[in-house]
């Protein structure tokens, strides 16, 4: 299928701090990357998948060696008149359809780039080595998960520079892109350690419907 929105769902990661490949680790009776794909093409017209070089995955693409480079790697086959491009981690297999819905809204409306946040309950400090030199506002303050959302052309020139970035909205904000931001689901967790995925473990039946 072409036109309309596509999901590029990020699987290339070889799982560092996690020990391993964790977006093949089963919840209940799928893996993460199931989880997260469910979503994406409930939401989307249609779905590219990035995986690590060697792993086998039907219609999968290979990624690079950074995150950037995975992304770049699925923008490739995402077709040339995609109007807007949302990008997942399948690391995040708890979002939901709706949290999909609120980010592409926010595209129509006439953003460059949406990302779903959640606030800052924690009081949160700068420190340098062990002493703290500064106490942040957390008013101010938001974390930012995905999937986030993006104007197909915007996204794929912020991605022509070649820079790398912790999420693609940074790369539009350096481009000088709009980011919006709409609420995120406090439940839509990234699966970084064993204890995160025995979290999720534990939240699998309260997970949103896949519609």
């Amino acid at each position: 299928m072409t036109g309309g929105v596509w999901a590029i769902v990020l699987a290339g990661g070889s799982g560092t701090r996690y020990g391993g490949l964790k977006q093949f680790e089963l919840l209940g009776e799928r893996r993460l990357i199931d989880w997260s794909l469910a979503a994406a093409r409930a939401a989307c017209d249609g779905v590219v998948v990035v995986v690590p070089a060697g792993v086998e995955e039907p219609g999968a693409v290979t990624g690079g060696a950074t995150r950037s480079g995975s992304v770049r790697a699925g923008l490739a086959a995402v077709p040339l008149d995609a109007e807007i491009v949302v990008v997942h981690d399948a690391a995040r297999p708890l979002a939901g359809v709706e949290v999909y819905e609120r980010v592409v809204a926010a595209i129509r409306a006439g953003g460059d780039a949406a990302i779903p946040v959640v606030a800052v309950n924690d009081t949160i400090k700068r420190v340098e080595g062990s002493a703290v030199v500064e106490t942040l506002d957390r008013s101010t303050l938001v974390a930012v998960q995905t999937p986030q959302a993006f104007r197909a052309a915007v996204l794929r020139d912020a991605h022509r520079r070649s820079a790398e970035a912790f999420d693609d909205a940074t790369l539009v904000e350096a481009a000088g892109g709009t980011v919006v931001v709409v609420p995120g689901d406090p439940g839509n967790r990234k699966i970084t350690t064993r204890d995160d995925l025995e979290w999720a473990r534990g939240r699998e039946h309260a997970a949103p419907a896949r519609r």
